[in-house]
């Protein structure tokens, strides 16, 4: 089979070169993961969580391979590489906390005639198809609650950090994780349609584009396999009038640049209170021009080359669109070593409206459009008018209105005076094209997990 390359956008050379499983191979993997999957489910939870977080442990001392492989993989500067690690530590960490709680049967009735109660049985096997932008935090947020609720779970991971699949693997088995219940494969496209089209899963997880969860969706058609799908985003912030200027600039600003811009709750759009335009753009612009683009592997630098060419090109393309079309760029690129490739200066658009691609469709790139708004009504309807509704970020000071506001968006997550976070004790999720399903929360749990009921007579 042809090798799968991985292109560094640190040089454009190849980094990595693996040969994907034949469809016979990969038959294999799965069948060896159903049979691991019984005696891994058999062991105690206290005994399964103490092996995952042994694996995560594992992982976290690779952490200085790991920052510098991900800036050879993806361009992540390697000033930023070790906070991935500390996201992970701190999920495993909560989902375990809650594991013993969210599994444990709920009990209707005990009495002297009938013990009633709802079980959580594991799926079975869960595929995680995860993505390069953040490749162990999202691959984290399914992996750890599939193997504390006892299945084996097998992990493809994007072609652009094939190293990151590994490392997991590495790191699970030296803490004692059986090799067949946690598995990394590489996969082209058509064998992992095929397995998810034999009914191969208990669950499929997928991270990334929306025709890459609409592959997903074909391929499982009339197999009834439960998906998990997070798919893409354009998610918006919200600068009222009465707005912390200085802390909704550091945050929008830092939620549109950091990662290049390739954060799946990034910020791609911000509506800002005419009251406060004119002093929110000129401080995000500052804020930018404080930014750095070089080699990842360079400690001084804060934004690193995007993951590939491709899709620096996708960016470059909605910022010509947007120019033609009368939107005014802020940022002079000059001032950054632009090579014309992967590496991209960042950009400040204004003059915007919902007629450019740049403030509709997503963007995972460098770039911000900012518009000015009048009232609370023109912000909902703008944040509202897109196809994707994965987090929206509200800026004021006055709870109340934020939570009017919020259950108006069409969005996933509401937050206010933050942005680009994850809580793990929250519900990970989105609506419209942004995908569908949920993880992390107890709710992470039930996605890995079915219903069983129990309804016993004693006679």
């Amino acid at each position: 089979m042809k090798p799968i390359q991985l292109i560094s956008p640190a040089d454009g050379s190849v980094y990595a070169e693996r040969v994907p499983l034949s469809a016979e191979a990969a038959k294999a993997a799965v069948a060896r993961a159903k049979a691991a999957q019984g005696p891994w489910a058999a062991r105690p939870l206290e005994e399964r969580i103490a092996l995952v977080k042994a694996g995560i442990a594992q992982l976290t001392a690779m952490k200085d391979t790991i920052v510098q492989e991900l800036a050879g993989q993806m361009g992540r500067p390697v000033r930023y590489g070790a906070g991935e690690l500390g996201g992970v530590n701190a999920r495993t960490d909560y989902m375990a906390s809650i594991a013993a709680e969210t599994l444990a049967p709920k009990v209707v009735e005990d009495s002297d005639k009938f013990r009633r109660l709802i079980a959580r049985d594991p799926v079975g096997v869960v595929f995680v198809i995860a993505p390069w932008n953040y490749p162990y935090l999202t691959a984290i947020n399914t992996i750890i609650p599939a193997l504390i609720a006892g299945n084996t779970v097998i992990l493809k991971h994007a072609s652009q950090t094939l190293l990151a699949g590994e490392r997991l693997a590495e790191a699970f088995h030296a803490a004692g994780v059986p090799d067949d219940v946690f598995q990394n494969v590489v996969l082209d496209h058509a064998t992992t349609e095929q397995l998810i089209a034999a009914r191969s899963f208990g669950f499929v997880n997928f991270t990334g584009s929306v025709g890459g969860g609409q592959a997903i969706e074909r391929a499982a058609a009339g197999t009834f396999t439960p998906l998990g799908l997070e798919l893409g985003g354009k998610d918006p912030g919200y600068v009222r009038a009465d707005a912390n200027l200085d802390a909704a600039v550091d945050t929008l600003m830092d939620g549109a640049m950091f990662n290049s811009g390739q954060c799946c709750c990034g910020i791609e759009r911000i509506y800002v209170h005419e009251s406060l335009y004119d002093a929110f753009v000129e401080k995000a612009v500052a804020w930018v021009n404080g930014l750095k683009l070089g080699s990842p592997f360079d400690e001084t630098t804060t934004l690193g080359p995007m993951a590939n060419v491709r899709f620096a090109r996708v960016v470059r393309d909605q910022i010509a669109a947007a120019l033609a079309a009368g939107a005014k760029p802020l940022i002079d690129t000059a001032k950054f070593a632009d090579d014309g490739g992967a590496y991209l200066a960042p950009q400040i658009l204004v003059n915007v409206d919902h007629s450019m691609a740049v403030m509709t469709e997503e963007s995972f790139g460098p770039v911000v459009g900012i518009m000015k708004v009048a009232s609370d009504a023109e912000a909902i309807a703008l944040m509202n008018d897109s196809p994707y509704g994965l987090t929206a970020s509200i800026w004021t000071e006055d709870y109340e209105t934020a939570a009017e506001i919020g259950a108006q968006i069409e969005t996933g997550t509401v937050f206010m005076n933050r942005a680009d976070y994850l809580d793990p004790a929250l519900c990970w999720t989105g609506c419209k094209d942004t995908g569908r399903g949920g993880s992390l929360s107890y709710l992470g749990y039930h996605a890995v997990t079915r219903p069983k009921s129990y309804h016993f007579k004693k006679v």
